[in-house]
């Protein structure tokens, strides 16, 4: 392992960006599917919050400057973590028309072991949900 030799520490993600095809589908979608909440700020933007995460919206073709150089819908590969059983959450994945892409499968977590399910959401982002617990 390499030494750090910058004086920045980062301590962790505050939010992330989906430029999306239709922010009130996405909403509805990630209400549905994973329960986030919905939240408004700036300037009516709109964001969906978990914990003390949140994923901002973009719309495609009218994104908030600063943009990524190419944004573009269904360009973002997630992990979200679960504290609820991996069964429960495939369960529920099926209960609400969400194909399930590939799962249960077990992959390595920024902390060690984590046992996964992936879908796509609207715009064909690839959302996995795992769990540490379910290894």
């Amino acid at each position: 392992m390499t030494e750090n030799s910058s004086s920045i520490h980062v301590s962790h993600i505050d939010h992330i960006v989906f430029t999306v095809a239709d922010v009130d589908a996405t909403i509805a979608f990630y209400q549905r599917v994973l329960g986030l909440e919905v939240v408004t700020f700036g300037e009516g933007r709109r964001a969906l919050r978990f914990g003390p995460n949140k994923i901002n919206l973009h719309q495609a073709g009218e994104e908030f400057e600063p943009h990524a150089a190419r944004p573009v819908p269904g360009s973002v590969d997630l992990c979200l973590i679960t504290s609820s059983p991996l069964d429960e959450v495939v369960a529920h994945l099926k209960a609400v028309g969400v194909p399930i892409e590939v799962g249960p499968v077990s992959r390595t977590g920024a902390a060690g072991p984590i046992l996964s399910v992936y879908f796509r959401d609207l715009d064909q982002n690839l959302i996995e949900i795992a769990s540490y617990d379910g290894v």
